[in-house]
């Protein structure tokens, strides 16, 4: 099955990139441009395309992403730290994000003769973001035949949707995914925080794997903090 993957250039989508490799899918990566303030993860992704051999779409969607206010990944509002899962972590949705990227993803499947969209939406998101959720995934995937109806028949892969972070990384280095050259952090800084909601959770997410985690934090110890307040609260 040709598959597109939708890559941020974060673990998660890298370590996707790689399963879909491994099996010999992978067709391209996306990628979406929105104004995000860690655009470390394009680098990234660039990097994966290159080290996989596919081609990589770049798509501008910085006027899109300018007029969705009010989001701590693309305005000026403090990315809060602590655990992922805490309420506060909820600055950091950008309206509707995936819902628009995954139509665009899938009108540039249909039009380049893919059989399939993955994204790498996974359990530690259900959370804060109502478009990484089992539900929407399959609301999605019924849209999307809906809408090619006749033109395409394309399905939405979602993998990872009732995975942990821990069991991504797993499988991630499984097939040899180079975690030191993804990048979570929302702060957008010259390394991960280690505070962020995402740092926390990638630290916490090597650690409950039992890999050794290859990524520099400004403050590697504070995931212990975080993740001690979130399970007294």
């Amino acid at each position: 099955m040709r598959t597109s993957v939708v890559c941020s250039g974060g673990l998660d989508s890298v370590s996707l990139a790689h399963v879909m490799a491994d099996e010999n899918r992978l067709t391209r990566l996306v990628s979406f441009d929105y104004g995000q303030r860690h655009r470390k993860e394009l680098d990234c992704a660039a990097a994966c395309a290159v080290r996989l051999q596919v081609p990589h779409h770049v798509v501008d969607l910085r006027s899109v992403g300018a007029a969705l206010t009010g989001s701590a990944l693309t305005d000026d509002v403090d990315v809060p730290d602590g655990h992922y899962a805490e309420e506060t972590m909820k600055t950091t949705i950008v309206p509707n994000r995936n819902a628009i990227m995954l139509t665009i993803a899938f009108g540039l499947a249909a039009a380049q003769g893919d059989d399939a969209v993955a994204a790498a939406i996974h359990s530690g998101d259900h959370f804060i973001y109502p478009d990484c959720r089992p539900a929407f995934a399959k609301a999605f995937d019924a849209m999307q035949r809906a809408a090619l109806d006749g033109y395409a028949d394309i399905v939405l892969d979602t993998p990872f949707v009732h995975s942990s972070k821990a069991e991504i990384v797993t499988q991630g280095a499984r097939v040899a995914t180079p975690f030191a050259e993804t990048w979570s952090c929302y702060k957008g800084g010259k390394m991960h925080c280690g505070r962020c909601g995402t740092c926390v959770e990638r630290r916490e997410a090597f650690h409950l794997a039992g890999i050794t985690d290859p990524t520099d934090y400004s403050d590697p110890d504070f995931w212990r903090e975080a993740v001690a307040a979130r399970e007294t609260a």
